[in-house]
């Protein structure tokens, strides 16, 4: 793709977003806001804006419409702060009439009820479930604390949603188009409809970012857990997921599970409660203009120097990821330590280093993987370290700008996740990388639907084949890698997250919503 190519793409999408929001307002609901607050010593408000190119491409929309942004508050200046308007184009200015600007409103539901949702039912329940992770024979257990956590928590805080939702749609000028965001909030599009009944309704739109599995694991959910989630998602306009994969499970699982819908395979479409949900794939990418601008910072410079006193002339192997068991961390590291039993030419020679970002350690099975997986990590180290080379370097914390100097100086990029709804990692990768450095990626990673003809493709479980995936990606010509490495950034640019958004968009469009 040319550089004219990739222009004449971005003028069309600005110019389909104007045409789209001439007569819509919008309404986005996530349980993370675009802003966050703080209190500063002098007791005002301090506003921070969230990272990452969703927050870019859904307030981009805000230029063009009325935008409101309904979120739980995260911190304690959140709730104080509650709601106005915030102009997010340059950083992040309170109280704002700027055009681009976003009307945010934070909910604060009650402390119980927002950790039976987050830390419960949607975190680990539901995140396990929808990843494939749970250890069927022994777990989850639903108990009563479930159960209360799913009535008192769950429900109740979707409820909050949809009134704040239905809300904002009924004092709007305008048809509003709410665009929902995740596992958070699968009853809310339910709840909007009933607070709704009897005049106007909103379109809906809802993006779940994790993976949809086969209707056979979602037999592990109470029959009333799961239907009230197929219920309230079949209450949406439009369901994307991120894989043509995950939006065939849907269907499959409503037609499972769903007593009354009817569904059409060919059409990509279910019938329930006298509305159709018509379910579509959009594989959510990266803002690649923004993040080779940060690839060129100081900031990024300065941590390209610490990246390289760790790895010196060595050939890198790299991994950048949450600290959580999807991600499949541990097979990565026996994967090295294989490697390096079947090739001992790679002893002294290689390192492999894993950025780690801790998440959700407040629930016990992430805190048990994070221990695991050091150890992991620390048997390789004593298996063929020495005082000379250190074969697992690993970098604990939150840091993006460390992890894109590192993602520039790869030769391995490993990415074997056993279940990702898309991974943006093995995206971001191939933009910024000065190597030509070979992507290993798992085919659970809905990344690979758009990337395998690129990449390495390995199985999450086969620790062998991952081994020799490894150790064939260092001895690759140069030539196989350079060719692998430019097709790789042709399709991360030509599908980057402007696309991603504007193809919700046409949907909408096209279906005549």
């Amino acid at each position: 793709m040319t550089d004219w190519d990739v222009k004449e793409r971005r003028q069309r999408c600005k110019a389909l977003q104007a045409d789209f929001f001439a007569n819509r307002a919008l309404v986005i609901a996530a349980n993370r806001g675009p802003v966050t607050f703080e209190s500063a010593e002098d007791g005002s408000l301090q506003c921070h804006r969230g990272g990452g190119g969703l927050v870019t491409a859904l307030t981009g929309l805000c230029r063009h419409t009325d935008a409101t942004w309904i979120a739980c508050a995260q911190t304690e200046a959140d709730a104080a702060w509650r709601e106005g308007t915030i102009a997010l184009r340059e950083g992040c200015t309170q109280d704002s009439d700027d055009s681009g600007a976003i009307r945010v409103q934070f909910l604060s539901p009650d402390a119980s009820a927002y950790d039976g949702y987050y830390n419960v039912i949607a975190n680990p329940l539901l995140w396990f479930l929808q990843h494939s992770m749970w250890d069927v024979p022994r777990a989850p257990v639903i108990d009563q604390s479930t159960w209360h956590a799913w009535e008192h928590g769950y429900v109740s805080v979707n409820l909050l949603f949809a009134e704040a939702v239905a809300q904002q749609v009924q004092t709007a000028s305008r048809p509003t188009l709410v665009m929902l965001q995740d596992y958070h909030l699968y009853l809310t599009p339910r709840f909007v409809r009933e607070k709704m009944r009897g005049v106007e309704q909103p379109t809906l739109l809802h993006f779940v970012h994790i993976p949809w599995p086969g209707p056979e694991y979602w037999r592990i959910l109470p029959p009333t857990m799961r239907q009230a989630i197929l219920d309230g998602l079949c209450g949406v306009d439009v369901l994307g997921l991120q894989t043509r994969e995950d939006g065939l499970n849907f269907i499959r699982t409503c037609e499972s599970y769903l007593p009354g819908a009817r569904v059409n395979y060919k059409r990509g479409r279910v019938s329930y409660r006298n509305r159709a949900t018509y379910v579509r794939d959009f594989p959510i990418s990266i803002d690649v203009k923004a993040l080779r601008e940060l690839a060129q910072s100081s900031e990024v410079a300065e941590h390209r120097v610490e990246i390289h006193n760790i790895v010196e002339d060595e050939q890198l192997i790299l991994r950048i990821d949450r600290i959580e068991p999807s991600k499949n961390i541990v097979r990565g590291f026996f994967a090295f330590e294989e490697m390096l039993d079947l090739y001992p030419e790679h002893r002294g020679q290689v390192k492999f280093l894993a950025i780690l970002v801790p998440s959700r350690l407040e629930v016990n099975e992430y805190q048990d993987y994070a221990d695991e997986l050091m150890a992991a990590a620390g048997r390789v180290n004593a298996k063929y370290g020495d005082s000379e080379w250190e074969p697992v370097r690993l970098l604990v914390g939150d840091d993006y700008a460390r992890g894109i100097a590192a993602l520039q100086r790869y030769d391995v990029l490993l990415v074997n996740a056993i279940a990702d709804g898309m991974n943006l990692v093995a995206k971001e990768g191939p933009v910024v990388n000065q190597r030509s450095g070979v992507l290993i990626l798992s085919e659970g990673a809905g990344a690979h639907q758009r990337l395998e003809s690129g990449a390495t493709i390995i199985s999450p479980c086969d620790v062998y084949t991952t081994a020799q995936a490894l150790h064939q990606a260092l001895v690759m010509p140069a030539k196989e890698r350079q060719d692998r490495a430019a097709r790789l950034r042709c399709l991360v640019e030509h599908e980057d997250i402007t696309v991603w958004l504007c193809r919700q968009l046409e949907t909408v469009v096209e279906l005549g919503l």
